[in-house]
C-alpha cells in the first residue's frame, strides 16, 4: 500500500511539474496568434478583417487630401526633412536623467503609424522595435503598449479591432486626423470607440497630460513598477505636431523618471495631451536604424528587450 500511494504521488508530481511548465511556456514563450474580434464599423470603409488592412489602408489614404510630393529628404544624425515630415532629435538633461525628445510635424496623420511585431497580433510574438521599425521602413520609433503581455486592454490597430476585454485602464486613442483623447475603458466600449471614429487604442497609461495640465500626482505609479524607470510617452502639442519621448534610467549614468516627473518634463515641452507607455526594459528610440537611447532591463548592459508592437513615423 505504501509503494502503490509513493507511486502515485510521485505520478501526480510529475503531472503537475508539466503542467505548470506547459502554463509557463503559453504565458511567456509559446507564440499564437489570435484572430480578429468582430467589430462594430464607422463606415463601409472601415476594416472587416485583419486580412483586409493593406486594402482599407490604400482605400483611407484615397479618401483623404491628395498629399504634397515628397521632396528628397535631408537627413543628419538627429533631424529628417522632407515635404511632409520633419523630425528633430534632441538631448535633456533632467531629474539626474536622459531624455531623449523626437519633435516631429507631419502633413497628414497618415504619417503616424503603429506596427505589430511579424505583422501579426497574437500572444508571445515579439521583436525588437528596431526590427518591427526596419521591417515597416520606419523612419522614427517607440515601443508601443506591450499588449502582448496583457489579457485585457483594448487593442485598435489601424481601424481593427483585436481585443473588446477592458481592463479598467486610461487609454489614448487616436483618430483617423491625428488629435489624442484620454478614454476610460470602464466608460466606453471597444465598440463605441469604433463607432466614433478611433483609428489606434494604446492601452497601458496612464494619461501624463490632458489639456494642458499633470494629470497625475506624486503618488502615481504603473502597477508593480518601481519610483524611477526608463519612460517612454508620446504627445500631441498642436494638429499633426507631437513629441516622441524616451528616458534612460536603472544604470549609475541615468537614474530615470517617476510618472509625475515625466508628466512635469512633458508638459514643460508644450504638451497639450500626453500618454505614458510601456517603460523599463521596452523604453526605445530607434531614428534611421539606430538606437537613440540606451535600453536596459537591469542595468548591467545595454538590450533591446522584444516587444509587441511599436509607434512610429513612417
Amino acid at each position: 500500500m505504501f509503494k502503490k500511494r509513493k507511486a502515485l504521488i510521485i505520478i501526480f508530481s510529475i503531472l503537475l511539474a508539466c503542467f505548470t511548465g506547459y502554463v509557463a511556456l503559453d504565458t511567456f514563450v509559446i507564440p499564437r496568434a489570435y484572430s480578429v474580434t468582430e467589430e462594430t464599423t464607422v463606415s463601409e470603409s472601415t476594416l472587416l478583417s485583419a486580412s483586409s488592412e493593406d486594402d482599407e489602408e490604400t482605400e483611407r489614404i484615397e479618401d483623404s487630401e491628395p498629399l504634397a510630393a515628397s521632396s528628397d529628404p535631408v537627413i543628419t544624425d538627429t533631424s529628417y526633412e522632407d515635404g511632409n515630415i520633419s523630425i528633430s532629435i534632441n538631448e535633456y538633461r533632467e531629474y539626474d536623467t536622459t531624455i531623449y525628445v523626437a519633435d516631429v510635424q507631419v502633413s497628414s496623420p497618415e504619417y503616424l503609424k503603429t506596427a505589430f511585431a511579424s505583422g501579426i497580433y497574437g500572444k508571445n510574438i515579439k521583436a525588437s522595435t528596431s526590427e518591427i521599425a526596419g521591417e515597416n521602413s520606419a523612419i522614427l520609433a517607440v515601443n508601443g503598449d506591450f499588449y502582448g503581455s496583457q489579457e485585457s486592454g483594448y487593442v485598435i490597430r489601424d481601424g481593427v479591432l483585436y481585443r473588446n476585454t477592458s481592463a479598467g485602464r486610461e487609454d489614448l486613442v487616436i483618430y483617423e486626423d491625428g488629435s489624442f483623447e484620454i478614454i476610460n475603458e470602464s466608460e466606453v466600449s471597444a465598440e463605441e470607440l469604433l463607432e466614433q471614429g478611433a483609428f489606434q487604442v494604446l492601452s497601458f497609461g496612464p494619461a501624463l497630460v490632458t489639456d494642458g495640465s499633470i494629470a497625475v500626482d506624486e503618488n502615481d505609479e504603473v502597477d508593480k513598477a518601481m519610483n524611477s524607470n526608463p519612460r517612454t510617452a508620446i504627445a500631441v502639442i498642436d494638429e499633426l505636431h507631437y513629441l516622441f519621448i524616451v528616458s534612460d534610467g536603472r544604470t549609475n549614468e541615468s537614474e530615470g523618471l517617476s510618472l509625475y516627473q515625466l508628466a512635469e518634463f512633458v508638459q514643460s515641452l508644450g504638451a497639450d495631451c500626453a500618454y505614458n507607455l510601456d517603460g523599463g526594459g521596452s523604453s526605445t528610440m530607434i531614428f534611421n536604424g539606430q538606437l537613440v537611447n540606451n535600453p536596459t532591463t537591469n542595468g548591467n548592459r545595454v538590450s533591446e528587450r522584444s516587444v509587441s508592437d511599436i509607434v512610429f513615423i513612417g
